[in-house]
């Protein structure tokens, strides 16, 4: 049960990075309700891995944040099997 909710927890956090990321496509998505909401829970997290300078124009530090998020899932998962 437990697994199952940090899982999905981890599932809908980075859908909503995934949907934040995709607003930058789309002119005038970040001032919308939405688009305020998901800066507010993505960016801090975002916000580390800004280090990374763009390279040709596009920036790959959401493509490390989810990187970095998977290792934080699997290794919270792994460490509550080994203590439950």
């Amino acid at each position: 049960m437990l697994f199952t909710v940090i899982i999905n927890l981890f599932s809908l956090y980075e859908l909503a990075l995934v949907v934040y990321v995709l607003m930058s496509w789309f002119p005038g998505a970040y001032q919308t309700r939405l688009g305020r909401f998901l800066a507010s829970i993505c960016e801090p997290y975002l916000e580390i891995f800004r280090f990374i300078p763009p390279l040709g124009g596009i920036d790959f530090s959401p493509l490390v944040a989810f990187f970095a998020l998977g290792i934080v899932e699997k290794g919270l998962l792994f460490f509550l099997s080994l203590i439950l």
